[in-house]
């Protein structure tokens, strides 16, 4: 496709791995070759684990110009979107599994000029999303069951986005897919080579030596038209 053609390799920071006691320091390693900062919102039950609020993210937005791209791992989203929205968040997205009204919320948040993005887990089906790519433009697919920073890539995930870079293909879409889990300079050439355009990594980036060199590097690496 054209617009597949057209596509850059783009890397978001995951906020989740910084060192909390000095955020802004972490933010002004990367914010300058950054295409945007990833921030996991965990409530405790979706997914085992607590992370960041809204005023977090008011904060971040108030110290930085880059993009901020939040990730809702909630249970009922609809609880949330508001409080994100008027914290300043650039793009907003939820888990499929989280709603049983996935396009009203997508309308919703594009409705309040945030754009919208749905995720699904690891093992959760390509078919969940079927009838909402034409609503969507950004898909978040996880490369790790979702919790915790730092875990290992699920190789098995590699044909899942194949599989959605195709689809977008077949239906004409130019589709931002996003992969979050495990990436780091091994795993990020596997995912981009399958059709993945956004890289977001956390420990991958701020755990290594030089956090601006990695990102230069995952950002070298070249979309491949499926």
């Amino acid at each position: 496709m054209e617009g597949n053609k057209k596509m850059e390799v783009k890397v978001y920071p995951s906020l989740l791995s910084v060192n909390v006691l000095n955020v802004e320091y972490s933010i002004r390693l990367v914010e300058k070759i950054a295409d945007g900062l990833h921030v996991d919102i965990m409530d405790g039950h979706f997914v085992p684990n607590l992370s960041y609020g809204p005023s977090f993210v008011e904060a971040i937005k108030k110290r930085t110009d880059l993009s901020l791209n939040v990730h809702l791992m909630v249970k009922e989203p609809e609880k949330f979107v508001d409080l994100f929205i008027d914290a300043g968040v650039d793009e907003l997205g939820f888990h499929i599994e989280t709603t049983y009204h996935p396009q009203r919320l997508i309308k919703y948040i594009r409705d309040h000029g945030v754009r919208p993005f749905v995720t699904l887990n690891p093992v959760t089906p390509l078919n969940s999303i079927e009838y909402l790519l034409g609503d969507v433009d950004m898909v978040l697919l996880m490369t790790v069951n979702p919790g915790y920073g730092g875990q290992e890539f699920l190789r098995f995930c590699l044909k899942k986005v194949r599989r959605l870079r195709e689809m977008a293909v077949r239906e004409g879409i130019s589709l931002d897919i996003m992969v979050d889990g495990g990436i780091d300079l091994s795993t990020a050439p596997l995912v981009v080579d399958m059709g993945a355009n956004i890289l977001i990594s956390g420990y991958g980036i701020f755990g290594s030596n030089d956090p601006a060199d990695t990102i230069l590097k995952m950002k070298s690496l070249k979309f491949k038209e499926v």
